[in-house]
């Protein structure tokens, strides 16, 4: 769902935080496996200019959670890339909370995997990697607004208390 960003984004900056996008065009000729090290060089200076950072990352963005566990600070990981091997050894390293959102559909998101990594997952049933689900327009609104919710909610009960 192209919309997850910007709605992730406005959660933020109505909690009077500041967001700082990083703006990328990966490398074409780098399978998915293998950018792992071009997100951390991505992140790390943008990172490393700010105080006290929330990393939110979707999908290729969820390589990020290496840059959030070398510094220990929190992170919202949006239909993050579970099945690479990088993005798990990442979040196992983390110390800090983060938020996993996934589509049990995604072949990128292991279920089983999130809940072990961290008691703040939500699994959309049917969704995709875009986190759309099949039928009515409005279906995939819903989870749009089901997501939201997680994402708040992880913003005032965990990382904003």
């Amino acid at each position: 769902m192209a919309g997850l960003l910007p709605y992730v984004n406005a959660a933020v900056s109505h909690r009077c935080a500041d967001v700082e996008l990083i703006w990328w065009a990966p490398p074409a000729n780098q399978p998915l496996e293998a950018r792992s090290s071009w997100v951390y060089e991505q992140v790390t200076p943008v990172v490393e200019k700010l105080q006290a950072p929330l990393l939110i990352g979707k999908s290729l963005g969820s390589y990020g959670a290496a840059v959030a566990a070398d510094r220990g600070l929190p992170g919202v990981w949006l239909t993050p890339l579970l099945t690479m091997p990088a993005c798990a050894v990442a979040l196992r390293r983390a110390t800090a909370p983060f938020l996993l959102v996934g589509g049990a559909t995604d072949d990128l998101w292991d279920g089983t995997l999130a809940r072990e990594l961290t008691p703040h997952v939500l699994e959309v049933d049917g969704a995709d990697h875009g986190m759309q689900v099949a039928g009515p327009l409005r279906e995939t609104a819903e989870v749009l607004g089901q997501v939201m919710t997680a994402v708040e909610a992880f913003l005032d009960d965990v990382v904003w208390r």
